[in-house]
């Protein structure tokens, strides 16, 4: 007697979450640049065929993450310099404009957010957690892009999210960069509250343009990865 076929909405689920499971991963580093992505471990792990493995690496390869070489097993994407420069020119020009508009309108409990935030950084880079920073650093980011009222502008930086919590998990040992955004924050933070729309995206934009000069300064040039 033979099991059923899985249907079409029920094939559609396993491969979405497989494809999620998938990119959560590389997105939180767990599976670094380089990793060989075999399909019979991963099956075993996530209790799934391999097609819809095959399906997720596809996906996954489009969105910028996974390699496939012809006729060999799919590997975790690094960052060329290229790269890096493109997604930090694209943060660079809307994360400015998210600045610019958080000191004009920010609401309070958004101001309010960025203030514990911003308190609860300076106290996890004093205590030396580094994984609560990396945390705290990002939420700061999220505020701010919801500060946008250009629905554009929040298509593109949600298209570019996932790449910029990858690298910055990449980039957490980086010699003094925790420290350096801990206090850019600060500075960017300080400009909202004053309502200085011109400081705070002058501010980001420097921030940003920061953060890209020590990921290149830290790229591995043969495997595109950025050195811990």
């Amino acid at each position: 007697m033979t099991s059923a076929p899985v249907d079409g909405v029920e094939h559609r689920q396993l491969k979405d979450s497989v494809y999620l499971k998938l990119r959560q991963e590389i997105v939180s580093a767990k599976l670094p640049p380089g990793y060989l992505l075999r399909e019979a471990e991963l099956a075993a792990r996530f209790g799934v065929s391999k097609t819809p493995l095959r399906e997720a690496f596809v996906r996954l390869e489009k969105d910028g993450f996974v390699q496939i070489a012809p006729y060999r097993s799919a590997v975790v994407a690094g960052y060329s310099r290229q790269d890096l420069r493109e997604i930090y020119e694209v943060r660079e020009l809307l994360e400015g404009l998210c600045a610019r508009e958080a000191a004009l309108n920010i609401a309070t409990e958004d101001l309010a957010a960025l203030s514990r935030i911003v308190r609860d950084s300076a106290g996890a880079f004093g205590a030396g957690d580094s994984d609560r920073l990396a945390a705290l650093l990002d939420e700061f980011d999220v505020v701010l892009y919801a500060q946008s009222k250009n629905s554009r502008i929040t298509a593109m930086l949600n298209n570019i999210r996932d790449h910029v919590t990858r690298i910055g998990r990449l980039t957490v040992a980086i010699p003094g960069r925790m420290g350096t955004s801990v206090q850019e924050h600060q500075g960017i933070y300080d400009a909202i509250v004053q309502r200085d729309g011109q400081r705070a995206e002058t501010l980001m934009r420097q921030h940003i343009l920061s953060v890209m000069a020590d990921q290149l300064a830290n790229l591995d040039p043969e495997s595109a990865a950025i050195r811990p």
